[in-house]
C-alpha cells in the first residue's frame, strides 16, 4: 500500500506491531490462505489501520489506540481490532518479544493533551511538500 511508505517513526513502528498481530490472528483463523500472506479481509483491515494511523491527529505523539480519547475507527472496524488484539496480544511474546513489551509499556504512558489542528502525519507531510 502506498500510504505505508508514508508512515515513519512511531507510526510506522505501531503499524508494524498491528501487522504482526494481524499475521498471528490470520494464521490461526484463516487457514485457507497461502503461507506467509494475509487473507483479503485481514489485508483490508491492515490497509484501513494504515490509513487511520496516517491521519491520526496526534501524529508522532500518538498514544496507543486503547488509551486514545479520539475514536477514529468505525465501530465495526474497532470491534474487529479488539478481536484481533485480544487473540494476538498474548501470543506476541514468543514471536515478537521486544515489540510486545514495548507495546505494553506504551500503554502505560500518559495520553498527551489535545493535539493541535493539522498535526497528523498526513498534514505534516503535505506541509513539507509545500515548502
Amino acid at each position: 500500500m502506498a500510504e505505508r511508505e508514508q508512515l515513519n517513526g512511531k507510526l510506522l513502528y505501531e503499524f508494524n506491531t498491528v501487522a504482526a498481530m494481524v499475521e498471528i490472528y490470520c494464521k490461526a483463523h484463516h487457514k485457507d490462505k497461502p503461507k506467509h500472506t494475509t487473507c483479503d479481509d485481514c489485508q483490508a483491515f491492515l490497509d484501513y489501520a494504515c490509513t487511520r494511523l496516517d491521519r491520526c491527529p496526534y501524529g508522532q505523539n500518538k498514544p496507543t489506540c486503547n488509551n486514545c480519547p479520539v475514536h477514529c475507527y468505525k465501530p465495526h472496524m474497532k470491534e474487529h481490532a479488539r478481536e484481533i488484539m485480544k487473540f494476538a496480544g498474548p501470543r506476541m511474546l514468543l514471536p515478537h518479544p521486544i515489540r510486545a513489551i514495548k507495546h505494553l509499556l506504551a500503554e502505560r504512558q500518559p495520553v498527551p493533551g489535545k493535539p493541535e489542528q493539522g498535526q497528523s502525519n498526513r498534514h505534516l507531510r503535505k506541509a513539507k511538500q509545500a515548502d
